[in-house]
């Protein structure tokens, strides 16, 4: 992972390594004149009508984020940029795992898709690409209350459970968004792709914390609105990066809703127009909603709760004891004495560590088979068995070197020669024997002295269970990756001829090329390429503003106007066109 750029940005510089595996080189070299274009069209059209409907700081947040009007930005230019307010962006390869996505923004990272939608999809689409997430995500990390609610959701995120079904959404969908961003994708491939989306969602069984948090993602971060019902403002990275769903979103048809803790109970669909948006007053009740949830969350509940949530994941988990003590692993049984757990194990390769480090010498190469461990109060004893001193260890005859047994007050009695006690700020946190056995009330072997040493975890009660592991790097966490890869356009020599008429008139804009150029780029178009309709436009943008070649400019605006009319879906994106031109963008966000 060393040579992972990091752009000189400190946030990024940080990331760790079980998070740098999704990062992707930009390959900046790749994008072509059209996605430059592109880029272009979105941003005009998304400043002529946002900075009158978007959230007040979207407009100077541009800026603030490294982007221009005129050019897909680089890595470098944005890291430079969001580095100034705290944040930094890394390029990945489409969708990445939810519980990764959360953990970037924890660390004030944004994640940006290294693609661009097609000129096809230059409306919308439902594959993250680099104007969703550079136009749409970074421009309102510039409002310090918004970004500050961005990281402590990862932070949350981070940690929510995680299921099988979850992953299968998430790798349908990826499949799907990938599917549709082909050039040649079969519309049967596209239906069945669909057809499994739609089964998979319907037959989520309980939604998981992960699968609930998502929704509160998606309703804020993605599609929130702030203000009034009456006259809400834009601030969801979707609806900013849509043109088109940021002006249907606004119509009456879609029903605007407070945004409280029951927007969880409303799922969503990625590949369609949402029915109804919340609307929060301010970012701090953003705040408030997300703290009313992780209340009820796993890693804050613990206990018998926590465990049943780590059980149903299958996926490696954490249990915290009270003595600080993290034990990760897949947790696949506990026993519970009374309303407290008394017992639990993990299977597979497991690790012991303290404030996410794990301790020395208790690594999944040591506990490669599992771990088990009751827990609980010592009979007899009111002190926490965590708090014990070294004094009152010896009146209860725990010596190291000394023959020793404990029994717990669920009647699991542990037995054998203490080897070692392991202790961090004053908290006992591992006592290892030998010649050891483990027995419940019933007298069943829960651990035989044949098994090897024997490492008692010590503490009272388990505070907190939470998905991942707590040292992911040394535990050796590879998270579920989809194998779906996205698809790399290779061009053919009459698109390849199209993308240098495009560079053509760029040039000419920025004052690379000579006069008659223009109309040489249109007579090509017209005999090669008569589908083209956004070279065409960005000609005749040319053409008003220098207020030259009048009969060309006319020409070609025939063109435009029967094409809008022929060909309905591309009606609003020429008519957009025609406005931009008559009403250009503010010089500042050009350069």
């Amino acid at each position: 992972m060393s040579n992972i750029n990091d752009f000189n940005n400190p946030q990024v510089a940080a990331l760790p390594a079980h998070l740098k595996q999704f990062i992707v080189d930009q390959h900046y070299e790749h994008y072509t004149p059209i996605d430059h274009a592109v880029w272009r069209y979105v941003m005009r059209q998304n400043y002529s009508y946002l900075k009158d409907v978007a959230y007040y700081p979207y407009i100077p947040g541009l800026l603030k984020a490294g982007l221009t009007i005129e050019k897909i930005p680089s890595l470098q230019e944005m890291n430079d940029a969001l580095g100034k307010i705290g944040w930094g962006a890394v390029t990945v390869d489409g969708f990445i795992p939810p519980a990764a996505f959360m953990e970037y923004q924890a660390y004030r990272v944004l994640v940006i898709a290294a693609d661009i939608r097609q000129l096809k999809h230059i409306e919308y689409t439902p594959a993250p690409d680099i104007i969703h997430e550079s136009a749409g995500h970074a421009p309102i990390i510039a409002d310090n209350d918004y970004n500050n609610y961005l990281s402590y959701f990862g932070s949350i995120g981070a940690k929510a459970m995680f299921s099988a079904q979850d992953f299968e959404l998430y790798d349908a969908i990826r499949s799907l968004s990938i599917l549709k961003e082909m050039p040649d994708a079969d519309l049967d491939e596209i239906q069945k792709a669909a057809a499994l989306v739609d089964h998979r969602q319907k037959n989520m069984g309980e939604p998981s914390e992960m699968a609930l948090l998502s929704r509160l993602h998606w309703w804020t971060v993605e599609y929130g609105l702030i203000g009034t019902l009456e006259n809400p403002k834009i601030y969801g990275a979707g609806l900013l990066s849509s043109i088109g769903e940021s002006v249907t979103c606004m119509q009456s048809e879609v029903e605007k809703l407070w945004y409280t803790i029951n927007a969880v109970n409303y799922p969503y669909d990625i590949t369609k127009p949402q029915p109804q948006l919340f609307v929060t007053p301010t970012f701090q009740n953003l705040v408030s909603v997300l703290e009313e949830f992780a209340d009820g969350m796993a890693f804050r509940v613990g206990g018998a709760y926590g465990l049943k949530k780590a059980v149903e994941s299958q996926y490696p988990c954490t249990a915290v004891y009270s003595s600080g003590l993290q034990v990760s692993g897949v947790i696949s049984e506990f026993r519970t004495s009374g309303d407290q757990v008394s017992f639990f194990k993990t299977s597979g390769p497991a690790t012991l560590s303290y404030n996410n480090k794990v301790l020395s010498g208790h690594g999944n190469d040591y506990h490669h088979d599992g771990f088990s461990s009751p827990i609980g109060k010592i009979k007899g004893i009111k002190t926490p068995f965590e708090n014990l001193s070294q004094v009152e260890l010896f009146e209860i005859g725990i010596e190291k070197g000394k023959a020793a047994e404990i029994e717990f007050e669920s009647g699991i009695k542990v037995s054998g020669l203490v080897n070692n006690i392991l202790t961090r700020h004053d908290k006992i946190l591992v006592i290892s024997f030998t010649g050891c056995t483990v027995k419940d009330q019933h007298e069943t072997i829960l651990f035989d002295p044949s098994w090897g040493v024997f490492d008692l975890a010590v503490g009272e009660r388990i505070v907190s269970v939470f998905c991942g592991a707590a040292d992911k790097d040394a535990f050796e966490e590879i998270p579920p990756i989809s194998n779906t890869g996205t698809h790399h356009i290779r061009y053919d020599a009459g698109t390849l001829a199209l993308h240098e008429l495009y560079q053509q008139v760029r040039n000419r804009r920025y004052g690379k090329g000579y006069n008659g150029i223009l109309g040489n780029v249109w007579l090509q178009l017209q005999k090669n390429y008569p589908n083209d309709w956004l070279c065409a436009l960005e000609i005749r943008e040319i053409l008003v503003h220098e207020d030259i070649e009048h009969d060309l400019a006319s020409e070609i605006r025939t063109f435009l106007e029967n094409k809008a009319s022929t060909e309905p879906q591309l009606s609003k994106l020429i008519n957009d066109g025609f406005y931009l031109i008559k009403h250009p963008v503010d010089q500042k966000l050009v350069v």
